[in-house]
């Protein structure tokens, strides 16, 4: 395979005088080569040919906070009519006593169908563990296994109900672990008391630790300014070594702390060298329901984080499931909304949300330059956006012309404009395609 006339992300070394590049793949489905494009060169005879004609290409997106075992479940058993969290947990409690191997396998591949059609090749799902029988889980790790081929997907055993607080909440952590978990969850700010909170984190790290796991804990998501386990996360993450193999989800009380506390925060969470994971979609729906007006916004501190050296994310989180009744797991959109959720409108910061649902949610994986990118060695998993800039990819939410997974056209969407069929002082009908000429 060969993709000739790419426009890639950075000014690349091996970029033409175009600012366009060729990448060749080897076929074992790996990147042999970039170099310069050169129009002149005869494409090769044989193999695969992709005219990029100085489309965007990029590594592909990542997905890093997704729960598959909840998806597509919205208004089962019933509506979540208070639109909370709380109420969310509600619906879902019910809902896990009916599930079923083949009801979470199906559902689960569908979403990964729908993201997989999208770009995205990488996930990382939340899966509950409050469940003595573990089904959920097993069906994901199913799931994993068939689609290991096309795209990477990590199971966080993830205690929706607590470890503390929940009945026999720890040993089902550790039997969720032991049956395959890829990393290690929490949910500190929903055991009962602060001190089993900060006890579930403990537990959580020493499992981590033992077993040669990350850490990915849903933290302090909720409307409480004295919510504040991220500090105990990034200080175990420290002490244990884990750093940035240490995430905080959601993290949305930071959008009520004070500017002091939020000071020192910065420092801590720089120097642990720990991972945020904000999702724009569920954080903007469920926090502030609480509140008269003003209400809050809801994100964490994604600006000041970011000025403050910290590697953060967007994940999509909910899709269609009694958190959030809507979504297509689209990570442009998720994107997008991130930009105006965060306020990161200026010329140089909408790059950096696209920059958050590619390399920057590739760091919360742990994926290696060997796994991830646009560079001779690493996988050809890449994707062929129809516009110039990530800021155009964004602002048009484009759909992948191609996604590649590992060397194999995975997914193929040809441009289709629309079509105006009449305008004032137009001859006949013409095609809008929303770029700025």
């Amino acid at each position: 395979m060969i993709v000739r006339g790419a426009r890639l992300l950075t000014d690349h070394h091996n970029a033409g005088g175009d600012g366009l590049s060729d990448v060749e793949v080897a076929e074992d489905g790996r990147i042999a080569r970039v170099v310069p494009h050169d129009d002149q060169k005869e494409p090769p005879a044989t193999g695969v040919l992709i005219e990029a004609h100085g489309d965007l290409l990029a590594a592909p997106f990542v997905e890093p906070h997704i729960h598959l075992d909840t998806a597509l479940t919205a208004g089962e058993p019933r509506p979540n009519a208070s639109g909370t969290l709380w109420e969310g947990i509600a619906c879902w409690s019910e809902r896990k006593r009916t599930l079923t191997r083949e009801d979470v396998i199906a559902r689960a591949t569908e979403v990964l169908r729908w993201q997989a059609a999208q770009g995205v090749l990488h996930v990382r799902t939340h899966c509950d563990t409050t469940d003595p029988g573990l089904t959920a889980l097993d069906a994901l790790l199913e799931v994993r296994d068939r689609v290991r081929d096309v795209m990477t997907l990590q199971i966080v055993a993830f205690p929706q109900e607590g470890i503390v607080s929940f009945p026999d909440g720890e040993a089902l952590l550790r039997e969720a672990v032991r049956r395959g978990a890829d990393v290690v969850g929490a949910i500190p700010h929903f055991e009962d008391t602060r001190e089993d909170g900060v006890a579930s984190l403990g537990i959580a790290f020493a499992l981590a630790e033992e077993q040669g796991l990350r850490v990915d804990a849903h933290c302090d998501e909720i409307d409480d300014e004295q919510s504040r386990f991220v500090e105990v996360l990034a200080t175990l993450a420290l002490r244990t070594g884990l750093r940035e193999r240490a995430t905080a989800s959601h993290t949305t009380a930071m959008g009520s702390y004070g500017g002091a506390y939020s000071f020192k925060l910065q420092r801590l969470l720089s120097r642990a060298g720990i991972n945020l994971v904000s999702n724009p979609f569920a954080n903007l729906n469920l926090q502030g329901r609480f509140d008269a007006y003003p209400k809050r916004r809801g994100l964490t501190q994604v600006k000041e984080m970011l000025a403050a050296g910290v590697n953060v994310a967007f994940g999509h989180d909910d899709v269609m499931d009694p958190w959030n009744a809507l979504g297509t797991g689209n990570p442009l959109q998720t994107a997008l909304v991130g930009v105006y959720a965060a306020q990161l409108t200026g010329a140089d910061e909408i790059p950096r949300a696209f920059e958050m649902v590619t390399e920057r949610a590739a760091r919360v994986l742990g994926l290696s330059t060997t796994e991830y990118g646009i560079i001779p060695g690493a996988p050809a998993s890449f994707v062929l956006l129809p516009a110039e800039s990530p800021t155009e990819a964004i602002r048009r939410q484009v759909r992948p012309r191609y996604v590649v997974s590992r060397g194999t056209v995975l997914a193929e969407n040809p441009p289709a404009p629309t079509r105006l069929l009449s305008w004032p002082g137009e001859p006949g009908p013409s095609e809008v395609d929303f770029r700025r000429r």
